[in-house]
């Protein structure tokens, strides 16, 4: 029996090598610079593999094997690397595109493996429920998550069929338990880009994440609210926004800069890894209009990228709190049989040169959400979860609000023309003298 299993072991190994050194140029990589410490890494997990296959209680295909043993190595990475099967990598093209089905949640594996919701998705499912920033998902569908759950089977879980229902179980930091919520899945139609008209001929643009249509939608926001109103200054609102698309986060950035400014730049192991970008226009927001962006600790990677292009190029006054901190670059690369990975390359650094990977950007000027808002939005969860057929009400409601770190925004910009208009009397006082 032995002597069969160490025939069996020799053929895998030899099978697992040819196809590791197969046609890919990755692949030849790998046959150059194999060593012989890998190739007995290779041996005992095929003689592992042999093992589970013969001996485990139950049959279980290559399939399910192999796909666990890629996974479980991308795990021991960082939350963010993964394995996509071929309709993980149709779903995840899907939700890039700005429409996917689903709950509208986005969602992160902290250290300890919770299941971190960083912000449900505007208009959504999820939002409509009562969902909020740092909510922890402790349980799918009676499903518990577990620190071994990685972030493609949670998502695998909570997609389905739109109009079917599922219960998550959520734990809310002041919850002495879980409380389960029960959401109907939908198609998820993201508009990305809110905007209207503040007191003062402010115009407010709020990027709920950024993705393909963000930067259409941006310009025709930015064209409707210069209609008919000579803009004093512009607010971003980036709170609880997760991030997306690179591309379109540069592409925004771009519009408020002088051309050949430093956006940001990644830079990895590789040489490939190493990229910059610079904004390659003329900006269509004039300079001399003040801008201030507004951050909690719900702004994420995209909408961290944008935020510090703008406040480190002097561009834009940040209000808020701290943002979340996400600054590492993930690259997706196709295998074979329609399987991909995703695995972190780079990390992003700002202008001036830093990492916010894990630390976040600190506002210029700290602003919290006041006691009094807090208990509002509370208030307005709490009727939402009691009341659903209040929820669109209540919603519209939030959206004419001006909360304390709004209003400090407003009051930035402000202060701009204020100081602008004093300083051009003294200018005048000295040409007078």
């Amino acid at each position: 029996m032995r002597t069969g299993l160490k025939k069996a072991l020799f053929f895998l190994t030899l099978f697992l090598f040819i196809f590791l050194v197969g046609k890919s140029s990755i692949s030849a990589t790998v046959k150059q610079n194999a060593s012989e410490g890998e190739l007995k890494y290779i041996r005992l997990f095929m003689e592992a593999y042999q093992l589970v296959k013969e001996r485990y209680v139950e049959k279980k295909s290559p399939k399910v094997l192999f796909e666990g043993a890629i996974q479980g190595m991308l795990n021991k990475l960082d939350p963010h690397c993964t394995l996509f099967t071929p309709d993980q990598l149709k779903e995840f093209q899907i939700e890039t595109s700005g429409e996917f089905g689903g709950l509208g949640i986005q969602i992160t594996k902290t250290k300890d493996g919770k299941l971190l919701i960083i912000t449900p998705i505007e208009d959504t499912p999820a939002y409509r429920a009562g969902i909020k920033p740092g909510d922890i998902i402790v349980k799918i569908d009676g499903k518990k998550v577990t620190p071994d759950m990685t972030l493609s089977e949670a998502v695998k879980l909570m997609r389905g069929k739109p109009g079917t229902k599922i219960t998550i179980w959520i734990w809310r930091k002041g919850w002495a338990e879980p409380k389960p919520f029960t959401i109907t899945r939908a198609i998820i139609k993201i508009k990305s880009v809110k905007y209207r008209i503040l007191p003062g001929d402010i115009g407010y643009i709020r990027f709920t994440m950024f993705q393909r249509t963000s930067v259409d939608e941006f310009k025709k926001a930015l064209e409707a609210l210069e209609k008919d109103k000579k803009l004093q200054g512009i607010i971003v609102d980036v709170r609880n926004n997760p991030g997306g698309l690179l591309d379109s986060a540069v592409a925004i950035s771009d519009f408020f800069l002088p051309k050949g400014k430093l956006i940001v730049y990644t830079k990895g192991r590789i040489p490939e890894s190493i990229k910059k970008y610079y904004s390659l226009h003329d900006p269509i927001v004039p300079t001399d209009i003040p801008v201030v962006m507004l951050v909690n600790g719900g702004t994420a990677s995209a909408a961290e990228i944008l935020t510090g292009a703008l406040r480190y190029n002097d561009r834009a006054v940040v209000v808020g709190e701290k943002t979340f901190g996400k600054g590492s670059v993930q690259t997706l690369y196709p295998l074979d049989m329609g399987y991909a990975v995703k695995i972190t390359t780079a990390k992003y650094y700002m202008p001036n040169h830093k990492c916010i990977d894990g630390k976040g950007i600190e506002p210029d000027i700290v602003v919290k959400l006041s006691k009094e808002d807090i208990e509002t939005l509370k208030k307005e969860f709490k009727e939402m979860e009691e009341h659903p057929e209040k929820t669109e009400e209540i919603r519209k409601k939030q959206e004419k609000r001006i909360d304390n770190q709004l209003k400090r925004a407003m009051e930035v910009i402000k202060e701009f023309h204020l100081f602008k208009a004093l300083t051009g009397k003294a200018e005048e006082g000295k040409k007078a003298a």
